[in-house]
């Protein structure tokens, strides 16, 4: 079988993304926010080892600032709207603190005093925005073996300017940058385990090809993880992955069945479903497919709002959530089970080109978790909440998360780029499952 090619998500230098100080003392109290987050008891023992491993954080501090960065996500949300040219970013610090950067002294003082730390930036987001909206349409209009060299572009808020990651290649470096935007940085980079409990869930395999399986040759097989089980609007069974695992990707129609691989003898694997439709780089610049389960799929296990990482463990999800700069972060996936990791960028686009020679623009957020070939779908939830989908990473040819990180450590270390998965279910009129808190 082959892989479903990984994207490649934008290097963010994300080993040194949270090394920055705050300037203003912390107030006493933060606004009250509601957040559905599971408890340490409920968090599978490979879990809490993955946030131990990865985060060198305590399983409670992994749920505490999951929790505080939904706190201030809310927060950064209402403040922005009543306050655009003041606002310029939030995100979770190293130490746990959530922050909210502003551009002038006194928006730095209604933040204090609201109890969140600040940090003062001279661009506002509104303003790296339209900075990063005025650079991808210069990028569009390059001649595709040049746009190719460019592999993405990012807001780094913590720094108030713009990445563009560019391939370290002859044209990459000859690349005549517009001198229009400023904070602008450039970074050069470099150019099966089956799941042990056999009932699926999100982050475990599936497999897909264009028409019947027992018919399709071994190279048209493909194999993803499946993310988030949800419902659409009917209240049918659904199961929420990657847009570029739909082997009907490049027209975003349904049709093309979705397996539970079998190990013994592929070609008479169990039908679970069928592609209903998927987005690749449309009109929201989103990368997600839903996939529409049958009746084996149901008995099977996957109307459960749960996903899952190494050794069947489990992690059931309690509600959703948005990407916060700094938040901690786990994905689940067949390749690498669980890998942990920080919110390195909250708006992340990547150029993707196909086989017709057009390309197309995919946007989400980017983490420093270790995300392999084979993991593209897969569940990312902060805490016990569902974050996003796994569309793809710079470590995808690796053939573990070891070599991954001591191949990538000199170019900012692994990076992966994810799809917001409440941006995914508004567009697609989806609800995902979850479970209440006990």
């Amino acid at each position: 079988m082959r892989n479903t090619g990984a994207l490649r998500a934008a290097v963010i230098g994300s080993t040194a993304l949270l090394l920055f100080a705050t300037f203003s003392t912390q107030a006493s109290a933060a606004p009250d926010v509601v957040v559905a987050q599971g408890s340490v008891d409920q968090l599978p023992h490979e879990l809490a080892e993955a946030v131990i491993r990865d985060l060198k954080i305590s399983p409670q501090e992994y749920l505490d600032r999951a929790a505080r960065a939904q706190e201030l996500s809310t927060y950064a949300s209402d403040f922005r709207a009543s306050r655009p040219g003041d606002f310029a970013g939030a995100w979770i610090g190293d130490d746990g603190k959530a922050v909210v950067a502003v551009t002038s002294q006194d928006a730095a003082r209604a933040v204090a005093k609201d109890g969140f730390d600040t940090a003062q930036r001279p661009v506002s987001a509104d303003g790296l925005e339209k900075s990063l909206g005025d650079l991808n349409k210069w990028i569009s209009t390059l001649p595709r073996e040049v746009a190719s060299q460019v592999n993405g572009t990012s807001i780094d808020i913590l720094d108030n300017r713009i990445i563009l990651d560019v391939a370290n290649s002859p044209v990459g470096r000859a690349l005549n940058l517009p001198t229009l935007l400023a904070n602008l940085k450039v970074i050069l980079s470099p150019g099966a385990q089956q799941p042990v409990d056999p009932s699926p869930m999100g982050g475990d395999t599936y497999i897909t090809t264009r028409g019947p399986i027992a018919d399709a040759p071994t190279t048209d097989i493909s194999i993803c993880s499946f993310g988030f089980n949800a419902v659409d609007g009917a209240g049918n069974p659904i199961n929420l992955s990657a847009g570029h695992c739909n082997p009907n990707a490049e027209t975003g129609g349904g049709g093309a069945p979705v397996y539970l691989p079998n190990p013994a003898d592929v070609h008479s694997s169990t039908q679970i479903g069928t592609f209903q439709g998927s987005s690749l780089g449309a009109e929201k610049a989103l990368d997600w497919s839903v996939i529409s389960l049958n009746d084996k799929a149901i008995a099977s296990g996957l109307d459960r709002p749960t996903v899952r990482g190494a050794n069947g463990s489990t992690v059931t999800i309690t509600g959703t959530a948005d990407p916060v700069v700094g938040a901690p972060v786990c994905k689940s996936g067949q390749s690498s089970s669980f890998t942990c990791g920080v919110v390195a960028a909250d708006r992340v686009e990547t150029q993707l080109f196909m086989d017709d020679g057009t390309s197309r623009t995919v946007r989400g957020f980017a983490s420093t978790a270790c995300t392999l070939a084979g993991d593209s779908g897969g569940a990312i939830v902060t805490g016990t909440l569902a974050l996003g989908i796994t569309s793809g990473s710079n470590s995808g040819g690796a053939p573990d998360c070891t070599e991954a990180n001591l191949a990538l450590a000199h170019f900012g270390g692994t990076a992966s780029l994810g799809i917001p998965i409440d941006q995914i279910a508004a567009e697609t009129g989806t609800t995902v499952r979850t479970a209440p808190v006990d």
